[in-house]
């Protein structure tokens, strides 16, 4: 019976397997139960590589003799699109309607139209919302729609549908204004602000807390921190309005970067007293990289153990804790969290290792770096392109071009998350170098490379080799990996929730 649970189980991976399972799984459906540990949503979050065909999966499920409810269906695309899995999501969300002919409620319409956005791109999207019967086009598609048009920053767009959107009187609450505001916000068209929020006012709607907190950027952004003390004034004596804890780190982000970290430390207090319950995690996590901004390492360390209070740690805050404890130099301390990590985790992600790696790179530790790469790989795992660009940057730093122009070739080949590009710089000197050598043979099949896998920067070294000094691409190089760690922080921070297994 035990060989029998191990078909069950692995039986996906291969198609003669996957036929035995099935046969043995209909013929002992009466005289054996499934392990209650063995759901549908731990196969799938089990099978989180890009390129793993969730329907696949699903149709296993199916020939398996189990029930899979349209509530499970919806629930699974919901989970995976809150852990930006947004390929599988969509995968999923069209296996529903496809495959077993669910029909979509106006909810299920508008996440398949967001997800479509991300996945294929605006153009399918608007394609998909074309395709969609005018009695389901309600105020949640138009408004998933215009939430795609601010996400790609397609300003005319959003407006002509924002347009459309009042002819319908569709604008009944703050949601598809607050959309405009941070599409405004991050276009830097601050003089748009007022006037949406004169409309909002003069239609009687509410600013809710997200409205009062895009204001607040924008103060921020234009370093008007007058302006950005009378709005928290403003805030605090509303009586319809309930701050949280959130609206404290807003501002003490901008007196951070207005250079008032005394300011910014008080926010970050009044902040801490305002959290409770669920929140607790993500917030806590969210203190500790300012207090590392702010450069305070004993509070750094005790946001640290009251994560570790709440039970449970979570990768999001092991990255927080090594990223934290990297910008204040204590790379000791980096390393000891790390190993814990190593320790104890149950779900392997590379970003947390990757962090690591820079850290190396940067102290000029290549050989730390170099060597954890290889015991990486012993263990079976395989480095993502972001692991070996890393490390082409270090070996780049420390003057050993031959191996980062080996990493680099690598990084190239290896699968990349996301929206992977390489280092322009440290891939710019490992083209000059190569020149330098003669190999240009070897130049120009990583530049085939690039282009086979559609990278962008096939370009970026006639740019590079005239817009910038080459003697101090090393130093370009390294804060340039600096940045993209800023912005892999951040985009771990957006999809941390208690339930977390990232």
């Amino acid at each position: 019976m035990n060989k029998l649970r191990l078909l069950r189980v692995n039986s996906w991976c291969r198609s003669g397997v996957y036929r035995a399972s099935t046969f043995c799984s209909r013929f002992y459906s009466s005289t054996s139960l499934p392990d209650p540990a063995d759901t549908i949503f731990r196969r799938i979050s089990r099978a989180g590589h890009p390129a793993t065909s969730m329907v696949a999966i699903l149709d296993q499920w199916l020939e398996e003799g189990r029930d899979l409810k349209q509530s499970d269906s919806t629930r699974l695309v919901k989970q995976l699109r809150k852990y930006r899995r947004c390929g599988h999501a969509l995968q999923v969300s069209e296996w529903m309607s496809d495959q077993r002919n669910h029909s979509l409620s106006p909810g299920d319409i508008a996440i398949r139209l967001d997800l479509i956005s991300k996945v294929r791109g605006l153009e399918q999207a608007e394609i998909y919302f074309d395709s969609i019967p005018e009695s389901s086009r309600v105020l949640q598609v138009y408004g998933a729609l215009l939430n795609c048009y601010a996400a790609h920053k397609s300003l005319e767009k959003a407006e002509a549908l924002m347009q459309k959107m009042r002819e319908f009187r569709f604008l009944k609450t703050s949601l598809s204004y607050n959309v405009m505001l941070n599409l405004y916000f991050q276009l830097g068209k601050l003089e748009n602000l007022d006037i949406l929020l004169q409309e909002m006012e003069q239609n009687g709607i509410k600013h809710d807390r997200f409205t009062f907190n895009i204001r607040l950027n924008a103060y921020g952004a234009s370093s008007d921190i007058e302006g950005m003390e009378k709005l928290l004034s403003k805030m605090a004596v509303d009586p319809h309005l309930t701050l949280d804890w959130n609206v404290y780190v807003g501002a003490a982000k901008w007196y951070m970067k207005a250079g008032l970290i005394e300011k910014g430390l008080t926010m970050l207090r009044k902040s801490e007293h305002l959290i409770s319950g669920k929140s607790k995690r993500l917030a806590y996590e969210t203190l500790l990289s300012l207090y590392a901004t702010a450069g305070d390492k004993d509070e750094v360390y005790r946001l640290w153990n009251l994560c570790k209070n709440l039970g449970k740690v979570y990768n999001s805050a092991y990255l927080c804790m090594i990223s934290s404890l990297t910008k204040l130099d204590d790379i000791d301390g980096a390393e000891r969290i790390f190993k814990e990590w190593e320790s104890v985790h149950e779900n392997f992600t590379v970003q947390v290792p990757n962090f690591m790696i820079s850290a190396y790179c940067r102290k000029g530790l290549s050989e730390k770096a170099e060597a954890y790469v290889n015991r990486f790989i012993e263990s079976g795992k395989d480095p993502d392109a972001t692991t070996w660009d890393r490390l082409a940057t270090g070996f780049h730093a420390n003057g050993q071009m031959a191996k980062s122009v080996e990493a680099m070739k690598k990084a190239i080949l290896a699968p990349r998350r996301g929206k992977w590009t390489p280092n322009p710089f440290t891939l710019a000197t490992c083209l000059d170098y190569l020149k330098q050598q003669g190999d240009v043979g070897v130049a120009e099949e990583l530049l085939k490379l690039l282009r086979e896998r559609d990278h962008s920067s096939t370009g970026i070294y006639d740019k590079l080799a005239s817009d910038f000094n080459k003697e101090n691409l090393g130093v370009q190089a390294l804060d340039q990996m600096k940045r993209e760690e800023h912005i892999v922080d951040g985009e771990m921070h957006e999809i941390i929730t208690d339930n977390s297994s990232s």
